[in-house]
């Protein structure tokens, strides 16, 4: 799927409320700490399982600097078994709808990347052992929105405006802890997202 839509620096997002499968909707004007929008694959991928297990164990790092929401391409039910271990916000778009007004885009070349084929073997080792544990849901056979999506990362300010972003090239193409703290804290220098 390629898209016809790429935000950069400086554009005001589509979209700047969301709603989450739990709690209250989720607007980039409740807080003057800018909104990182983690737009991942299909609830149980075992790639994005792995990447969020990082941002779970560095949570109270983050707080001070971002606020996470974490966008799957899979429907309510098929998500909401694999929400116990997110503390963040979660949004199921399984028409894909917020994925095409932000560009997010699917593709083969989602796992054909060594750094995803590597991701992709660690992160269903790890699926099996929390699985055996009870500790995670399985994946669906056949998921939303399909198995090649294209992960993305959007930092906004308080006004929506795209403060940073990342478009991913593979599966396993998504900022880390420390390239969000260290997006957000180059932010924080510049004072944009200080409401005035």
């Amino acid at each position: 799927m390629r898209s016809t839509v790429r935000l950069n620096v400086g554009d005001v997002a589509p979209l700047t409320a969301f709603a989450p499968l739990a709690g209250p909707t989720v607007r980039v004007d409740d807080d003057p700490r800018p909104l990182h929008l983690q737009f991942r694959r299909f609830a149980g991928c075992p790639i994005c399982h792995l990447h969020l297990r990082s941002f779970v164990r560095r949570a109270e790092e983050l707080r001070p600097h971002v606020r996470e929401l974490v966008l799957f391409h899979s429907e309510p039910d098929e998500l909401r078994p694999h929400l116990a271990h997110l503390p963040m916000a979660v949004v199921a778009d399984p028409q894909k709808v917020i994925y095409a007004a932000f560009g997010v885009e699917s593709g083969t070349a989602s796992l054909l990347h060594p750094f995803a084929i590597a991701a992709a073997l660690k992160g269903s080792a790890m699926a099996v052992y929390h699985l055996v544990r009870g500790q995670q849901a399985p994946p669906s056979l056949v998921p939303a929105g399909g198995r090649l999506g294209l992960p993305a990362d959007f930092l906004l300010d308080y006004e929506g405006v795209v403060l940073a972003r990342h478009y991913g090239v593979h599966a396993d193409d998504q900022w880390s802890v420390d390239d969000l703290i260290s997006r957000a804290a180059a932010v924080d220098r510049t004072t944009q997202f200080s409401p005035a």
